[in-house]
């Protein structure tokens, strides 16, 4: 640094020191778009043509996709525990990326103790990239986490293409540690999807790497 340089407050420059300073991001400065979802680039380039030859779809607006994500947990411990309810929107919001809405008793029943308002459990609702990136962990990298797992059940439709999954261990997620957890809790989750009937939405799912189980559930559903 100069004397010039100290008189006018100037700061010294460096050489080298990191590359991300050196070059701007774009022509602007601004980050580059993340790319999309591997599920959804998979699901257009490959699954969707596919789909439209196996059905007979004349255009690709027919080709059925995911409509949104929901997961569920019924949290009716939280009557004797008061912390339950806090430890589960933990733990849902680190499997989803997002934090949970509390679900309310919409009436009383007196024999499980409940009153109208209450809070009774919890559930978030997965759309656009959280969706596909949620899915993709799923398959991927939760399922195969279970022990001594042979695969979900292809009856698990509700008859307009939209599939239910139960869970009965949180810490399957890689994103749950389990130490840091309380107790162990399922929960539902719900893929809801524009199929027009459970044959289609079984045969999206499938393409799109749900491990159904084989045996006498696929010989029902052929």
């Amino acid at each position: 640094m100069t004397t010039q340089d100290r008189s006018q407050g100037r700061q010294p420059r460096r050489r080298g020191g990191d590359e991300s300073e050196q070059q701007p991001a774009g022509a602007n400065g601004a980050k580059a778009p993340a790319s999309p979802p591997r599920v959804l680039i998979k699901l257009r380039d490959e699954i969707g043509p596919q789909l439209m030859s196996e059905f007979g779809y004349t255009s690709p607006m027919q080709v059925p996709r995911f409509s949104k994500i929901v997961l569920n947990i019924g949290m009716g411990e939280a009557l004797q525990n008061a912390r339950a309810m806090e430890n589960a929107t933990r733990d849902l919001t680190l499997i989803s990326g997002q934090r949970p809405v509390t679900t309310r008793a919409k009436r009383s029943v007196a024999g499980f103790k409940i009153r109208e308002g209450m809070p009774i459990g919890l559930s978030v609702t997965l759309r656009g990239r959280r969706m596909y990136e949620f899915y993709d962990r799923l398959v991927s990298s939760a399922l195969p986490r279970i022990r001594d797992f042979q695969g979900v059940s292809r009856e698990a439709f509700d008859g307009r293409g939209n599939f239910s999954l139960g869970i009965r261990e949180q810490v399957i997620f890689p994103e749950i540690d389990y130490n840091s957890i309380d107790r162990m809790r399922g929960l539902q989750v719900v893929v809801v999807t524009t199929a027009r009937t459970d044959r289609e939405g079984l045969r999206l799912l499938e393409l799109l790497g749900m491990p159904f189980t084989r045996g006498r559930d696929a010989m029902r559903a052929a």
